[in-house]
């Protein structure tokens, strides 16, 4: 029967890959535009959005918190302690979106992928109400704790969003649909610097509007989400309800005849003889994903690390616009653009990363933001000497901010999602999730020393940690671009020195039946539509 079951699987993989695969591609049906954009606007946009919403109101915010503690104790704020809150009230969404990122793994393999990005949308309605209510309850302590809890939130998005989309996906777009994560985080950064602006919500009587905006996202996405399909791979291989995993291929798919989609995700199970969902500490110990684990987290480490997502670039935009010659008054119009790069460069990404594929835009990105670094630091020393420096300062930022997105700003949640079979899945997202949640947490603490201690040379910290993912990537991953999950899992196979009849006995290692039992035991669950918590 094993010997029977490879060739099959083989088979499949290679008629998915061929004509059947060209046919399909860029089949994006209604159902698949409506789920990734709904799934994305209620998560990743509420993750970007609370990543720049807190740098507008901050002046405000922190009157709040002085006018509270004197209003209290009887004596105002001393600076420290003030410095002291506005850090933790800033630092305290990574710690939130950790805890996040630990939590989602039971509850994926529970409730499901489409249902988590559904029920994740209580902890946001919970923050917004805290946040937005915080001024009128006189309590700086709400507007903290409804940053933890919206932490939580984003730490749940950012890990089954990109595992709904890359499953909900045909794998002619898996990359175009996993970038919608990304793209959305950039809209979402973009609309929290717009609607801080003076003339909407950017006056000390209007900032906890700023906040009470987060629960419109949520709502329509718990409005129209239930409505759509869950993940059918989910349905197939974790529920083994044939029946409904059918019914949801067609719709993502748009299209009546889906047992070739079927029959693919089936090969992939005989692959991996077996259905039952790892937990960390196994897949941490599977000799056969070593490198894919490595992989996911230096490219993870290094999203946060190359410090544009923390406090760096935005630490100097003020200051280079204004040494540039625009009127304080205008700043916050002209910081705009930044967000405007960041969305371009996401859409641009989405939309050619099919036919680059993931390993180039990767690569090239960290390439051109050491290059952009280096000149970066460049213009900031000499820029008092020079008149015409700071513009080159603001094109260099806006360089940098568009490199970061056109490949290290969203693929690392694509490759998360491609490099791990079914099972491995949802663990790794928990892994990635940690190391994303982590270097989030550590680069923000750290800044602010680095860049007493460097100056302007601080920036060459970032273009170290850039040079480090692009080499590592360079000569480990390989392209993913219009693969199969089983076809990625292949393609690791000699350098994690495995074979592949070892790498699919590794994947679950100790809890192995005759492959003969597991072949039966399989398909009569998936046949009857029983759900059956896991076949040992």
């Amino acid at each position: 029967m094993d010997g029977a079951a490879e060739p099959e699987a083989d088979a499949l993989v290679e008629r998915g890959a061929g004509g059947g695969g060209r046919a399909r591609r860029g089949n994006w049906s209604g159902s698949l535009i409506v789920a990734s954009l709904t799934g994305a606007f209620g998560s990743s946009f509420l993750y970007g959005y609370n990543l720049s919403v807190v740098n507008a109101p901050s002046g405000y915010i922190k009157k709040f918190y002085n006018e509270t503690w004197e209003r209290r104790y009887g004596f105002s704020m001393d600076e420290g302690t003030l410095t002291l809150l506005w850090s933790i009230t800033v630092s305290i969404f990574a710690i939130g979106g950790l805890v996040g990122a630990i939590i989602v793994t039971p509850i994926v393999k529970f409730f499901g992928r489409k249902c988590t990005l559904v029920l994740k949308n209580v902890f946001a309605v919970a923050a917004a109400l805290l946040m937005s209510l915080s001024l009128l309850a006189g309590s700086f302590e709400m507007l903290i704790l409804g940053r933890v809890i919206m932490g939580v939130d984003g730490g749940i998005s950012l890990s089954a969003l990109p595992m709904y989309l890359s499953e909900i996906s045909p794998k002619e777009i898996r990359g175009s649909l996993g970038q919608v994560t990304a793209i959305f985080i950039c809209i979402g950064v973009f609309t929290g610097q717009a609607l801080g602006v003076p003339e909407i919500f950017g006056q000390e009587s209007r900032w906890p509007f700023l906040f009470g905006v987060i629960i419109v996202p949520s709502l329509i996405q718990v409005m129209i989400l239930p409505f759509l399909p869950e993940s059918p791979r989910y349905l197939l291989l974790e529920k083994h309800n044939r029946s409904k995993a059918e019914k949801a291929f067609q719709r993502f798919l748009g299209k009546d005849d889906v047992s070739q989609e079927i029959e693919e995700v089936l090969a992939e199970s005989r692959a991996q003889r077996n259905t039952k969902l790892v937990s960390v500490v196994q897949l941490l110990r599977t000799r056969a994903v070593r490198w894919q684990i490595l992989t996911v987290v230096v490219t993870m480490g290094c999203y946060q690390l190359c410090g544009l997502n923390a406090v760096s670039i935005w630490y100097y935009t003020n200051n280079i616009f204004s040494e540039s010659g625009i009127k304080h008054e205008t700043i916050p119009y002209v910081t705009l653009s930044t967000g405007g790069v960041e969305t371009l460069a996401a859409v641009f990404s989405g939309l050619v990363i099919e036919r680059l594929g993931r390993r180039p835009l990767l690569i090239g990105g960290f390439g051109l933001m050491i290059i952009f670094f280096g000149v970066l630091t460049v213009s900031l020393t000499l820029q008092n000497s020079v008149h015409w420096l700071p513009y080159l300062s603001i094109f260099c930022i806006l360089a940098i901010i568009a490199s970061f997105c056109i490949g290290p700003g969203g693929i690392p949640f694509v490759l998360t999602g491609e490099l791990f079979q079914q099972s491995q899945r949802p663990a790794a997202f928990m892994i990635a999730g940690t190391v994303n949640w982590l270097c989030n947490f550590t680069v923000g603490l750290l800044f602010p020393f680095i860049q007493a201690g460097l100056q302007t040379y601080c920036f060459l910290v970032f273009a170290g940690i850039c040079f480090a993912g692009a080499a590592y990537l360079f000569f480990v991953l390989p392209e993913t671009k219009n693969k199969t999950f089983h076809e990625i899992s292949q393609a690791f196979a000699k350098r994690n020195k495995v074979t592949l009849e070892m790498q699919e006995m590794n994947h679950y290692p100790g809890e192995r039946k005759p492959s003969e039992e597991q072949e039966s035991n399989f398909t009569s669950s998936v046949d009857n539509g029983e759900a059956i918590k896991g076949i040992v």
